[in-house]
């Protein structure tokens, strides 16, 4: 599924965004739309160079290990139904990975972190670890990690850019992550971010 084309430029400043940025942990439950998934998704990840290869986030030798999955909960992206999605940036699109709500499968192999489940949306960055140590072998792991962190952020000020909030989550089993998510078991589960309306 093709995605809204994102804005380049906003309405708020790099600077107020970064100022008023915040961890959340307690979200509404009012729905996002498929404009606010594009631009967050964009931000982790998009295509931001004129011959459609360089990204949002900085990269190693720009090997780009990284994929972004979105959990989507029922009714909570407008026109889009609940699933787990993989961002393509080639293009700029989304597709199905699994049906269903798993909102609260992600919140339980978080440890229990039960109040993720109550965000529309947590996207998780994966790293497949074999596209950046073929280079830089083991050093690679160290460098896709770095890469995590740099998406991350980038979410985070997307997120306040568009009066939205965001959550952090490095607490969670892997493997479990990576069973619920249905995704390639090579797409190994670094940080999970629910988005959503601060309640």
């Amino acid at each position: 599924m093709r995605l809204p084309d994102p804005m380049i430029d906003g309405d708020v400043s790099l600077e107020r965004t970064i100022h008023q940025r915040r961890t959340i942990r307690s979200f509404d439950s009012k729905a996002l739309t498929l404009k606010q998934l594009s631009q967050l998704l964009w931000a982790a990840q998009g295509i931001t160079g004129a011959g459609g290869f360089k990204r949002a986030a900085p990269s190693a030798g720009a090997l780009y290990p990284m994929d972004i999955y979105g959990v989507v909960g029922r009714d909570c992206i407008e026109k889009l139904d609940a699933g787990i999605y993989l961002y393509e940036p080639a293009d700029h699109s989304i597709s199905l990975v699994k049906e269903g709500d798993f909102r609260r499968d992600v919140a339980i192999a978080s440890l229990g972190q039960m109040w993720m489940a109550h965000a529309p949306l947590s996207l998780v960055i994966t790293a497949e670890y074999s596209r950046i140590t073929v280079k830089y072998r083991q050093r690679g792991i160290r460098y896709a990690i770095i890469e995590a962190g740099h998406i991350g952020q980038n979410i985070f000020l997307q997120s306040e850019a568009m009066g939205l909030a965001a959550g952090i989550v490095g607490a969670f089993e892997d493997q479990e992550v990576i069973q619920v998510m249905g995704g390639k078991k090579t797409h190994e589960p670094l940080l999970i971010m629910p988005v959503g309306y601060k309640r």
